[in-house]
């Protein structure tokens, strides 16, 4: 693999880091913006979630930037709407202003999770590209791990810590943007989307540098040659595209329905459940964001050895065995094992659907519809999230927790069943040679 194919796969990869850190910050500012404007309840919640409604809307429409400006505009875009997002919060004078000022964020990181996994999938290797393509999950889990580490550093700096803590962000978001600009732009775009061919083709010369003309321009006639077939098709939403659309829904759909959002985001209220105190239940919860780390580095380690489909395999066998005896040991009053069970989910997830889901929504479309497909997929994924975190609070409450980690677990036992009779495997075949076997009457033996 080329130097320049993982420093540019690191810079776009930045984004995830960028939407990991824009995240997480909010805990270290949400009660004192309470007080200090004395919100409602219900204001409070809105003011908060409001990043998350841009993630929505920005992942639904990120596919029309994508397509209409080129991968590298719209990756450059993300760092400035961070940008704004980040001084915007900073100075924000009243609760309006914060909530526009996350918003933007969140436009932001629902854009990213549309463009930077794709942008990487186009430039990279088939041999590595389930590697590069995971980096941004990991910079995800980074992301948030520096944010706590952040918002620790600067709580005692004053009156106005909570102004640092929101507005830091800018500075990452600086270096992020300036990056983007060496960036090339994807050749798969260029060429079928653009109809550059001298473009395109001297991006692939950087790509395939070492390689012969010959196989340049061949490899430039393949891109051309798909996109020119699927040029024909015309709307999304068509028959021959049924399998990777059904792909993409299932894979969000399973992601969220694992529980994980309601994990991370309610840790210190799970862990009080079982009769830790506040302050033990939140050093628990900085260990599920190292855990998630260093098992998000394992994946990335094996998802160009073992595959995708076998990671969610491993995944889904870890979710069940997790859950169950969580919902086991609620039920039993067993409750000393479920920290423990609480980061062997954590772990299962890294491994599996963390590292897995926008590695696979980035493969398994036509380079013509793969910034469409990446935004159904990432749309699905952020509406469930919205949707679990809105609940769970009020799942717990009128039931036994047992019951609803039993009901995360039957999930994830249909999700092992989906991975057995759907799901194909993606590792180290070429965009364009998935193309051929995703659509048509060749996608409904894709799995085998």
């Amino acid at each position: 693999m080329k130097a320049r194919i993982y420093w540019w796969s690191l810079t776009s990869a930045l984004a995830g880091f960028l939407f990991g850190f824009d995240t997480v910050v909010i805990s270290g500012a949400e009660q004192t913006i309470q007080v200090l404007w004395h919100l409602s309840a219900a204001m409070h919640g809105f003011a908060i979630a409001s990043a998350l409604y841009g993630t929505v809307i920005g992942s639904l429409l990120g596919s029309w930037p994508t397509d209409r400006f080129g991968r590298k505009a719209t990756l450059t875009s993300i760092g400035l709407l961070y940008i704004v997002s980040a001084v915007g919060c900073g100075y924000s004078w009243n609760v309006y202003s914060f909530i526009v000022a996350r918003f933007i964020g969140g436009l932001g990181i629902g854009v990213s999770t549309v463009a930077a996994p794709l942008y990487i999938s186009e430039i990279s290797p088939p041999a590595y590209r389930g590697r590069l393509a995971g980096m941004f999950q990991f910079n995800i889990v980074f992301g948030i791990i520096v944010a706590f580490a952040s918002n620790y550093m600067l709580k005692d700096v004053g009156a106005n810590a909570w102004r640092w803590m929101l507005g830091v962000a800018a500075f990452p978001s600086l270096v992020y943007t300036v990056c983007c600009f060496a960036l090339p732009e994807s050749p798969r775009w260029l060429l079928g989307r653009r109809q550059d061919r001298a473009a395109g083709v001297s991006v692939l010369r950087l790509i395939m540098a070492g390689e012969s003309e010959e196989r340049v321009e061949a490899a430039a006639d393949e891109i051309l040659a798909a996109s020119h077939e699927k040029a024909e098709v015309g709307p999304f939403w068509t028959r021959e595209l049924r399998w990777p659309i059904a792909l993409a829904i299932l894979i969000a759909f399973f992601n969220q329905l694992s529980g994980i959002n309601a994990v991370l985001y309610f840790a210190p209220r799970i862990f009080e459940l079982t009769g830790l105190g506040a302050k033990a239940a939140l050093l628990q919860s900085v260990g599920i964001g190292i855990t998630n780390l260093v098992f998000t580095f394992v994946a990335l380690r094996l998802i160009d050895r073992i595959g995708r489909r076998t990671l969610l395999y491993i995944g889904s066998f870890g979710y069940i065995l997790s859950l169950g005896l969580t919902s086991w040991a609620f039920f039993s009053g067993h409750l000393t094992i479920v920290p423990v069970c609480i980061f062997a989910f954590i772990a299962a997830h890294a491994v599996g659907q963390g590292a897995v889901i926008w590695v696979f929504i980035s493969e398994i479309f036509p380079n013509r519809h793969r910034a469409t497909g990446q935004a159904l997929g990432s749309f699905t994924h952020w509406m469930f999230a919205a949707l679990l975190t809105t609940f769970f609070p009020s799942l717990v409450t009128a039931f036994p927790p047992g019951y609803v980690f039993l009901l995360f677990c039957g999930m994830m036992v249909l999700q092992l069943i989906w991975v057995r009779l759907m799901v194909p495997e993606t590792k180290g075949v070429p965009l364009e040679e998935l193309e051929r076997r995703m659509t048509g009457a060749r996608g409904a033996s894709a799995a085998g």
